[in-house]
């Protein structure tokens, strides 16, 4: 039995570096058995390793991620399934755990072919793999208004034949949808996901405060990338993100580049609702490559400073890690813990509700889990793997 003291667990809201700190027992298979507070008494911890306050969190959890190492998820094939188990060996290796392989709007045939090729590879799982979740499907149900970089002829008006065609028989494997909803046919479409149990996000979308607030009503429970594809903040018409601030269940998605939100406006964010925001890559397939251009559909992609654009300057992802926009996160706010929260925890929270922290750590080696540490000075926030 081992004994690791001193070490802190990643909380949502903003957090002194005085937080709480914590007791972890390592059994003899090398995997945690006890998560306690610390108690007062050096003498009980003699012989345990300290960790002077390091943070320990799960991996990382990516709900938005497009492609990498030059793969689109939306072009997928089974030859290139290799190519795919190497992307989610890089994942692993840059801290993430699991991602949500996220499809833009695409022609149905593309799209299921996708998840067939998903469904094959989930069968290669590893435990030191980045594992597949259910997919992210993103459109083909959104505003043109607020199309981003998606390609506008594949965009359709939402309907329960138009879902199914997609859909129908990957039900099990689809852990989110993004949509419009002030679109017409929207409504049964979200009552038909809630059914299904997947979980469906606004984004790239018009919506109106009203509209936002039926939605959520209805079903909708996140936003997809906060400010971009929707309405900003508006002192005459708050918009959905107005809209979600006012509902204390709303998840936040962000994209934490610096370039989708400007680092104040994310300071501002985080002071409104740091317990709501998940981090996402949105990376695009030139994720852990080395190139100045790319290609996404056919349509060229220019990259510079982490960003990926069209020709005509629309943003379209980014090449970073879920992790990379954690350490800004921190960097912006001062608030490491509320940041590893947002890219470790948070996500898995949204997936598996009414969990406690501590059952993400119980029953796990240290090799699948992270340790943090902040220099205090420099607002940097570094992470390895915790053994």
């Amino acid at each position: 039995m081992r004994n690791l003291i001193n070490i802190r667990i990643p909380e949502a809201l903003h957090a002194s570096l005085k937080q709480q700190l914590w007791n972890i027992q390592i059994d003899e298979n090398d995997s945690i058995c006890a998560l306690k507070p610390m108690l007062s008494g050096a003498a009980k911890y003699l012989h345990a390793e300290d960790w002077n306050g390091d943070w320990l969190s799960p991996r990382g959890i990516d709900l938005q991620i497009n492609g990498g190492l030059g793969l689109s998820f939306t072009d997928l094939t089974f030859e290139q399934l290799p190519q795919l188990t190497k992307l989610l060996d890089l994942l692993w290796s840059d801290g993430v755990e699991a991602i949500a392989p996220t499809l833009v709007s695409c022609s149905v045939s593309s799209l299921r072919h996708s998840l067939m090729v998903f469904r094959k590879a989930r069968e290669q799982c590893s435990l030191s793999r980045c594992k597949l979740l259910g997919a992210h499907i993103e459109g083909p149900f959104l505003s043109q208004a607020f199309k981003g970089a998606h390609d506008p002829k594949q965009l359709c008006l939402p309907s329960l034949d138009a879902l199914n065609e997609r859909i129908l028989g990957f039900e099990n494997e689809i852990s989110l949808v993004t949509l419009a909803p002030e679109l017409q046919g929207s409504m049964e479409v979200i009552r038909k996901l809630k059914e299904l149990g997947i979980l469906i996000s606004l984004g790239h979308s018009a919506a109106s405060t009203d509209e936002s607030l039926t939605s959520f009503q209805l079903g909708v429970s996140m936003l997809t990338h906060c400010f971009n594809a929707m309405p900003g903040l508006n002192h005459r018409e708050p918009g959905p993100l107005g809209a979600a601030l006012l509902q204390d269940e709303i998840a936040l998605g962000l994209i934490a580049d610096g370039v989708h939100v400007h680092p104040k406006v994310v300071v501002i964010l985080h002071k409104l609702a740091s317990n709501r925001l998940f981090l996402v890559s949105d990376a695009l397939a030139p994720y852990g490559l080395q190139h100045n251009h790319s290609t996404w559909d056919k349509r060229e992609l220019l990259i510079e400073k982490d960003s990926c654009r069209l020709k005509d300057g629309t943003l379209a992802g980014t090449t970073l890690c879920l992790l990379d926009g954690c350490k800004r996160l921190a960097k912006w706010t001062g608030d490491p813990s509320s940041a590893i929260w947002a890219a470790t925890v948070s996500p898995r929270l949204l997936l598996q509700k009414r969990k406690k922290i501590q059952e993400f750590f119980i029953g796990r080696s240290l090799k699948e889990l992270l340790r943090w540490k902040f220099n205090l000075g420099s607002n940097l926030l570094n992470w390895k793997p915790a053994e």
